[in-house]
Formats: C-alpha cells, structure tokens, sequence
C-alpha cells in the first residue's frame, strides 16, 4: 500500500485570515485532520465533507489525548494511505511540539512537509498595537514560555533572559504570571518595567491590560487565557497606537 504523507500546518493565532494560502490549500484536499483546540472553528468549514476529523486539544491539567497517541494517529492514518493535515495553533514549532511529532513519523519512515504558521508571539502583540522593536526603544526580543514557570526554574534562566533582550514575550504565562514577574523582579527588572496582557489575541474578543511589573497581577486579574504577555518599554507605545489596533 502507498504511504499517504503528514503535513504539520500552522493554523495561526486565531484570526482565521491569518493561515497561510499553502495552509489553506493543504485543509481543503486533505483526507484526515487532527486538529487542536486553539484552531479557530471557522477553518473547519473549510475541510471537505468526506474527511476524517480527529480532535487534539490538550488544555493545562486536561489532554484529550496524549502527545505519544497524536504521534501513532499521525502514523497510522499515514500508512493507511491518507493525506494527514496536523493542523495546529500558531506555528506548529513555535512551542506546539511540532518537533516532537517530526521526529516519531521520521522515525518511522513518514513523509511530511511542513507549513510555518503565524505564531501569537509576532501577530498578538502587533494586533494590540505593540511592535516588538522599535528603533528607539528596542533592538531585540526573545520569546519563552510560561506554561510551568515555578516547576521549570531551571530550564527557564531568567537572570540571563531579563538582561538580554529589550522586548521579552512570554506565551503561556497567564496562569504564572505572578511567578513570571517575581522572577524578572528578583534578576533586576525595575518594578516600573512596562507590560502588557493580550487575551484571546488577534479574535473579535481580544482584550489588553496595561501595566507595570508592580501592579499587573492585580489589573490582569479575571483576565481570559489564551494569553500572551509582553515585557519591556515597546509596551509603552500600545496607548498611542492603539487607534489602528483590535484590542
């Protein structure tokens, strides 16, 4: 039997006008799609009415399904044949585990191809009216995340990240965010340092927060995930660009 092929695409941040014409192009003939639960509904309109539609979406504490069994449906459904879309929020190797997944189908012998997304780190912060450098103000950004930011000290070198770049974006962060500012206060973040809180970035929901380091975990407080934050004195500019921005 002909092996079918596995295609990782990147699904964006949510605004659904944001998959790319390959991305959508790939949804539109594929026989199978695992999908997560950040991908916008909407792209499934898009999928045709005889594919097979497998839900992925993993939450904090709450996996539908686990990383190893995504891996084998992938698999699977690729020996029997079928073109496999893993269509996937964001950008399928921006902290979506896409390099996991290339390496189980390379390991056993599965085609893929794969099809950046517009991750919420770049297309968030710029949907709120924040660049992530400035000529002024920043001539670097670095992004991390902060899905176990107190579990995961070790691999998160926080002394190094708060003195190495002017903007710093932490994606998965909301529900450490006050860990997250403890960290950047005790490596020398001034309190005053500018942040930002985008929730449910770049869809007809999205909100932002403004603040400093001092008071943001009191104003962001009730506020949605998915969430991305922004560090650093780019967030400054949010007010003023605000007119052209969503949220």
């Amino acid at each position: 039997m002909r092996l079918g092929k596995v295609y990782l695409v990147g699904a964006g941040p949510g605004d659904p006008g944001l998959l790319t014409v390959r991305g959508l192009e790939l949804l539109r003939r594929a026989q199978v799609i695992v999908f997560d639960r950040l991908v916008n509904p909407v792209l499934l309109e898009e999928v045709s009415s005889g594919a097979l539609r497998i839900f992925a979406g993993k939450q904090a504490g709450r996996h539908c399904i686990a990383q190893s069994e995504i891996n084998q449906v992938l698999i699977d459904h690729a020996r029997l044949g079928y073109e496999v879309v893993r269509l996937k929020g964001g950008d399928p190797f921006v902290f979506g585990r896409g390099g996991e997944e290339v390496e189980a189908l390379a390991d056993v012998g599965i085609p893929f191809e794969i099809v950046p997304g517009v991750s919420s780190a770049m297309a968030v912060p710029a949907y709120a009216g924040i660049p992530l450098t400035h000529r002024k103000y920043s001539s670097s950004f670095a992004v991390v995340t902060g899905h176990k930011a107190q579990q995961e000290r070790a691999t998160i070198e926080w002394a190094k990240v708060a003195a190495a770049v002017d903007t710093l974006v932490v994606l998965m962060g909301l529900k450490n965010l006050a860990q997250i500012t403890d960290e950047l206060l005790s490596h020398g973040v001034a309190p005053e340092t500018s942040i930002a809180v985008v929730s449910r970035g770049t869809t007809k929901d999205q909100e932002t927060i403004v603040g400093t380091i001092a008071d943001i975990v009191d104003k962001a407080a009730g506020i949605e995930s998915p969430a991305v934050i922004v560090i650093g004195r780019v967030v400054e500019l949010q007010q003023r660009l605000n007119w052209f921005a969503l949220g």
